[in-house]
C-alpha cells in the first residue's frame, strides 16, 4: 500500500517544493545516512510496526491527560480517530495493559487505568525503593556529562515553572527520573520503573497543578543532582527516597483538594498514524 503510506505521511509532514532538490547521480547505489529526526514519520515507519505506533500515540494521549483516568476506549472509535484498522488497535490495547496504562475487562471493554488511593500508596512505597537503588547507582556511575544533562533538565523545569507551565514541568520531571534510572544501568529496573510511573501518571499530573508544588519540586530535584554530583551514594539514595515520599504526600493532597478551574489543554489532538507496509 505505498500510495496509502504516502497519503498518510502528508498528515505529519508540511508540504515542500522539490524544485531545488539536487538531481540524482548515476553510479553505484549507496545507502545514505538517514537525515530525518527519530520522530519523523519515515523514521517511525522504519523503526516500528503499526501496532507500536498506535500504542505510542495512545500513550501520548493518556500521559497528556487527553484521555482521562477511567475513560472507556472504544476499538472502532480509536481506529477511526487514528486512521487505522481495528487489528493494530487491539494489539496496542494489549501492550498498554502490560505497561500499566489501561485495564481490559472481559465483556466490558478497555478503560484508562484508574488507581485507588490505597493502590497509589503501595506503588509509591515500591517506587521509593527503586528510586533509592537508582540514586545510589547513579551517584556511583554518573560522569560530569551526566550531571550536566540532569542539571539542564532541572533548569528547563524552572523556566517552565516561572510561566506556570505545569505540563512541560511534568514531562521534564519524567525525563529527569528516566535519566537517573538509565544511569543505574539495570534494564529490568527500567521496565518495572516505567510501569509504576505509568500507573501513577494521571494522579501525579494533577498534583503538579497544585499551588506551590512546582517550586518545591524543583528544589528537591536540585538537591538530588547535587548529591549525585558529589558521588555520595547513600546521600543520593536518601534524597531520592525523600523526594518520592514527598511526591506521595502531594498526590494525596491533590486528591483531597477541590478540582481546579478548567483551563485550555496543551495536549495536541490525536494524529493519524502512518500505516506500516510490514
Amino acid at each position: 500500500m505505498p500510495g496509502e503510506v504516502c497519503r498518510l505521511l502528508t498528515i505529519y509532514t508540511p508540504a515542500a517544493s522539490n524544485r531545488n532538490m539536487p538531481a540524482a547521480h548515476a553510479g553505484p547505489a549507496t545507502r545514505a545516512k538517514r537525515s530525518v529526526p527519530d520522530d519523523h514519520p519515515i523514521a517511525l515507519l522504519q523503526a516500528h510496526t503499526l501496532p507500536a505506533l498506535v500504542q505510542r500515540e495512545l500513550t501520548r494521549l493518556i500521559l497528556a491527560g487527553a484521555l482521562k483516568a477511567g475513560a472507556k476506549l472504544n476499538e472502532v472509535d480509536v481506529a477511526q480517530r487514528l486512521g487505522v484498522s481495528r487489528g493494530p488497535v487491539r494489539e496496542a490495547f494489549r501492550a498498554l495493559e502490560e505497561s500499566g496504562l489501561v485495564r481490559l475487562e472481559k465483556n466490558r471493554g478497555v478503560f484508562v487505568r484508574e488507581v485507588t488511593p490505597a493502590e497509589a500508596g503501595e506503588i509509591f512505597e515500591l517506587r521509593a525503593l527503586l528510586d533509592e537503588f537508582a540514586g545510589r547507582r547513579a551517584a556511583e556511575r554518573a560522569t560530569p556529562t551526566d550531571v550536566a544533562a540532569l542539571t539542564s533538565i532541572v533548569d528547563r523545569m524552572a523556566s517552565a515553572a516561572e510561566v506556570g507551565d505545569a505540563d512541560t514541568c511534568f514531562d521534564l520531571n519524567l525525563a529527569f527520573h528516566d535519566r537517573i534510572v538509565a544511569l543505574a544501568g539495570n534494564a529490568k529496573l527500567a521496565v518495572l520503573y516505567r510501569r509504576l510511573v505509568n500507573e501513577l501518571a494521571l494522579a501525579r499530573r494533577a498534583a503538579f497543578e497544585q499551588a506551590g508544588t512546582l517550586p518545591r519540586s524543583i528544589l528537591e530535584h536540585r538537591a538530588i543532582v547535587a548529591t549525585i554530583a558529589s558521588g555520595d551514594a547513600e546521600a543520593a539514595a536518601r534524597r531520592l527516597r525523600e523526594h518520592v515520599m514527598a511526591s506521595r504526600e502531594r498526590v494525596r493532597r491533590a486528591r483531597e483538594a477541590p478540582p481546579p478551574p478548567p483551563r485550555p489543554t496543551t495536549a495536541s489532538p490525536a494524529r493519524r498514524v502512518p500505516r506500516s507496509t510490514r
